[in-house]
């Protein structure tokens, strides 16, 4: 399984060789086996990267995530045809009845809420209100207690914070974050033979990603939980730096508890996708894993 993740924010030209990933860089060459990458983002205007590389990526399922001149992720290139059973996990999907739609989105919202509850209790904050508001959460969320728990999250989590502040540094490494874990969970719904356009809440006729952005919720604490060790003491103001773009791209590489195991975040992507396949077969969300924090 691929488990590596690779960040490239120096000019470089990547090609392949030998079923291996090649990066040349001033300082030299770097090799690894293209089979053992999962993502890779590149994140300078000056790299370069074969055509040959970029249909290997494909052939092995691999997530290639470009930014823009602000170095925030801007687009990404993903694989078709991933899954043997392609057509009929998409018929599947599309043909998904609204109740089943709406229990779905339930415990994604129960599990967001749950993580945005142990990120607070890490950070030494009181949660007990938000573990209240998961209980209320009823099939389809009719209440949008998702929206009123996240007010009280964000006022909870940081000082002096909203999250609208586009020039907030907590916001550019929330984005950043955020856009990066997209991409791994868009990666791994294709690879499950899922569609990423046709989700299950979010609907957007200009989405390509509706089923990622529903999948996406209950992963955004860890992204969260960094970003509040990231922030510590650091300027609001302050711009966003390389560093600050490599530990979030990292957070893939964290740990979650998920079926009773520890497993890194990117790995919890794809069995949470798995999981959801075998949610929607069996009309049963019981079936639906997520990760805890």
């Amino acid at each position: 399984m691929a488990w590596k993740g690779v960040h490239i924010s120096r000019p470089a030209r990547l090609s392949s060789r030998d079923a291996q990933l090649v990066v040349n860089q001033e300082d030299g060459e770097v090799t690894m086996p293209i089979e053992d990458v999962a993502w890779i983002v590149l994140d300078s205007p000056q790299v370069t990267i074969s055509a040959a590389l970029i249909a290997a990526c494909m052939a092995a399922g691999v997530a290639v995530i470009f930014t823009d001149e602000r170095h925030t992720p801007s687009g990404m290139a993903l694989p078709f045809h991933r899954h043997h059973r392609q057509a009929a996990v998409a018929a599947m999907q599309i043909g998904l009845s609204q109740p089943l739609r709406k229990r779905l989105w339930q415990a994604l919202v129960i599990a967001k809420i749950e993580n945005q509850a142990a990120c607070l209790e890490r950070a030494g904050r009181q949660a007990d209100s938000l573990l209240a508001m998961a209980k209320q959460v009823a099939s389809g969320d009719p209440d949008n207690v998702e929206a009123r728990a996240a007010r009280e999250y964000w006022q909870l989590l940081f000082t002096g914070f909203t999250r609208s502040d586009e020039a907030d540094l907590r916001n550019k490494m929330l984005n950043y974050g955020y856009a990066v874990l997209r991409a791994a969970i868009a990666r791994a719904i294709v690879a499950n033979g899922l569609l990423p356009c046709f989700g299950l809440f979010h609907r957007s006729a200009t989405n390509a990603f509706n089923l990622a952005d529903d999948l996406l919720e209950p992963f955004r604490p860890f992204v969260d939980r960094g970003v509040n060790d990231l922030a510590e003491g650091a300027e609001p103001a302050a711009p966003l730096t390389l560093d600050h773009r490599r530990a979030l791209a990292g957070i893939l590489n964290g740990d979650v508890r998920l079926q009773g195991q520890t497993v890194s975040v990117l790995i919890a992507t794809d069995i949470a996708s798995q999981c959801l396949v075998r949610a929607m077969e069996a009309s049963s969300p019981a079936l639906l894993c997520l990760p805890k924090l």
